[in-house]
C-alpha cells in the first residue's frame, strides 16, 4: 500500500508555519508497513484543494491530509473532497450535538459558523475528535481511501494513533519498514561517506542515507522487507559493521541525541557536571538539562559575558584576562576550573569565543571557540573553528562541549588518558 500525505493551509505556504503534522504521518505509516510516496502543501483555495485529492488519489491507495476541517469560510476540505466524489454534504446532527455540548462545557454559547462542522460527505465514517470540534472522517471510494484529520497536532496526533491507525493495520499486509538511525560526531561527512561505502553499498536492499546536521552526521539505515528476522539481522550486521569503521565517534545506534548519550554517561559514572559559558549563552546548560532527570548530575552553571563577571563568578584571574584575551585557552580553562570548584561538581566546563557576527580579527577570527574540560586532576582545552553564522557557531560549540563530556568517561573506561582529542570542524 502506497499513501499520499495532503497538509492543507495557506500559512503552511509561507515562513510562518512548518508543517510537522507530516512528519507524525510520515513515521505512523511507514512503521506499519505503508510506503509514502508524495507529500502536497496547498493552500486555502477550493479547485486547488480539490485538484490535489484528484491527483493523489490517482497515485495512491491512501491519501492522509490535515487540516481544512475548521469553522472558518477558508476550512474547505470537507467541501473539495465532497465535490471531488460526488457526495453531498449533510447536517450531522450527533456532530452538532457534540460540539455544542464541548462549548457548553466551556460555559460560552456555539458560535453559528461552528454548524460548517458538523457538515458531513455522504457515505463518510465520522472519527470521534474529543480534544476539538472537528471530528475527522474516513471516506472510501473506488478502491481508494480518505482520511481527514483535523489540523492541530494534538487533536491530529490522538485520533490517527487511536482510530486510524486500528483500521489500517490489516490493510497494510506483511512488509515493514526497519529502520536505524546512527550518529557521529568529529567527522565531516565526506569522512563518514569515505570509510562507510565500501559497506554500505555491500547492501543494495538497504537504502542509506548520509546527512549533514549542524555538529554531527546522521546515517539513515531503511530497509522494507515481509522477512522481518531477516530485515533485523541484516541492519544489525550493517551497524556493528559501520560501528567498527567509525570507531568512538559514533555516539548512538538509535537516534538518540548527544545530550541523552551524555545523561546515561553521568548517570553510569555518577558524575555531576557545571557549566560556565561566555559566547553560547547558556545553550550548553539548557541541552543538559532538557533531559528529564538532568537535576541529578547538573549542578548548574553561569553564563559570564562580562569580563568582570569570569572573574566574579569563576575566579578567572583579572589579570589573565587582560594579558591573554577573553577568547583564549587560558581563559577556558580558567572559567573550567573555576566554575568546578565554586558548585562542586566533578567536572567543569568553560567556553569562550567569538560568535560573531562582529568582533573577529585575524588573529581570533568569527567561528573561533576555546571549550576546556575540568577535573580533580586538571584541565584541557581544545581549539575549533565553526563555520556559519552566529547561531550555528554557538550550537557547533555547544555541540562540541557535548562531545568532550562523551569521550572523557570512554577513555576512562577504557584507561586511557582522561582527555577526549574534539576533532576541528
Amino acid at each position: 500500500m502506497q499513501a499520499e500525505i495532503i497538509a492543507v493551509g495557506s500559512e503552511l505556504l509561507t515562513p510562518d508555519r512548518i508543517d510537522t503534522n507530516s512528519l507524525f504521518l510520515t513515521q505512523r505509516l511507514n512503521h506499519l508497513g505503508i510506503a509514502v510516496a508524495r507529500k502536497t502543501l496547498v493552500g486555502d483555495q477550493h479547485d486547488h484543494v480539490r485538484d490535489a485529492f484528484r491527483s493523489a488519489l490517482d497515485r495512491c491507495d491512501l491519501v492522509v491530509a490535515s487540516g481544512g476541517l475548521g469553522p472558518t469560510l477558508d476550512d474547505l476540505t470537507r467541501e473539495a473532497v465532497a465535490e471531488l466524489l460526488g457526495r453531498k454534504l449533510v447536517l450531522n446532527s450527533s456532530v452538532l450535538q457534540n460540539i455544542e455540548a464541548r462549548f457548553r462545557r466551556l460555559g460560552r454559547s456555539m458560535p453559528e459558523v461552528n454548524k460548517r462542522q458538523a457538515m458531513v460527505p455522504e457515505g463518510a465514517e465520522l472519527l470521534e475528535n474529543p480534544r476539538g470540534t472537528a471530528p475527522g472522517l474516513w471516506l472510501e471510494s473506488a478502491g481508494r481511501i480518505v482520511v481527514l484529520l483535523p489540523g492541530p497536532p494534538h487533536e491530529l496526533k490522538a485520533m490517527f494513533t487511536e482510530k486510524v491507525e486500528p483500521r489500517l493495520e490489516p490493510m497494510a499486509g506483511a512488509t515493514r519498514l526497519f529502520y536505524r538511525e546512527m550518529r557521529t560526531a568529529g567527522l565531516t561527512e565526506s569522512e563518514v561517506e569515505q570509510r562507510t561505502a565500501p559497506i554500505y553499498t555491500q547492501y543494495p536492499d538497504v537504502q542509506t542515507t548520509i546527512l549533514a546536521a549542524p555538529g554531527e552526521i546522521q546515517l539513515h539505515l531503511r530497509a522494507w522487507s515481509s522477512n522481518h528476522p531477516a530485515a533485523e539481522r541484516m541492519l544489525d550486521e550493517m551497524i556493528e559493521r559501520i560501528g567498527f569503521a567509525l570507531g568512538e565517534n559514533v555516539f548512538t545506534s538509535n537516534g538518540q541525541t548527544l545530550e541523552e548519550i551524555v545523561a546515561r554517561e553521568m548517570a553510569i559514572n555518577q558524575a555531576t557536571v557545571a557549566t560556565a559559558e561566555s559566547c553560547t549563552g547558556g545553550l550548553l546548560a539548557e541541552r543538559l538539562t532538557r533531559v528529564p532527570g538532568s537535576s541529578s548530575y547538573f549542578r548548574g552553571g553561569v553564563v559570564c559575558y562580562s569580563n568582570d563577571l569570569k572573574t566574579a563568578w569563576t575566579d578567572v584571574p583579572a589579570e589573565l584576562i587582560e594579558s591573554k584575551g577573553a577568547v583564549s585557552p587560558e581563559v577556558a580553562q580558567a572559567l573550567a576550573q573555576g566554575i568546578r570548584r565554586r558548585i562542586g561538581a566533578t567536572l567543569g566546563i568553560g567556553i569562550t569565543g567569538i560568535a560573531g557576527p562582529s568582533g573577529g580579527s585575524p588573529e581570533k577570527p568569527i567561528g573561533l571557540v576555546y571549550i576546556a574540560l575540568a577535573d580533580a586532576n586538571g584541565s584541557r582545552d581544545r581549539a575549533l573553528r565553526f563555520p556559519g553564522d552566529r547561531e550555528r557557531i554557538r550550537w557547533h560549540a555547544s555541540q562540541a562541549a557535548l562531545d568532550m563530556l562523551r569521550r572523557y568517561f570512554i577513555y576512562a573506561r577504557h584507561g586511557k588518558p582522561s582527555w577526549p582529542t574534539v576533532v576541528q570542524s
